[in-house]
């Protein structure tokens, strides 16, 4: 099983947007079962492209929430590099014209 970590920057995004989103208290318990799988099926989110390459995400409680990682195979650790808003048009899954 994978371990499943979180990078200061992304714990940062997740700070950030529990004030300026206004979610609610129990927002960290929330991403972290949202987490959950990972550990266990480490490829289950959806692969990134173009400058994102390497990168994977799935969503947060919230559809519009992207935690986005990486999968360090031969360490057998996922890393969770940042926490985005979907809706936004720098977030990674943001189509780029």
């Amino acid at each position: 099983m994978a371990s499943v970590e979180l990078a200061t920057a992304a714990l940062e995004d997740l700070e950030r947007m529990i004030v300026t989103h206004s979610l609610p208290a129990d927002t960290r318990a929330r991403v972290a079962r949202s987490l959950r799988g990972l550990g266990q099926f480490p490829r289950m989110g959806a692969a990134l492209e173009g400058r994102w390459d390497g990168f994977r995400f799935v969503l947060g409680p919230w559809r519009w929430l992207l935690l986005v990682y990486v999968y360090l195979e031969s360490e057998d650790r996922v890393v969770i590099v940042t926490m985005q808003d979907a809706r936004t048009s720098s977030a990674a899954t943001a189509i780029k014209r």
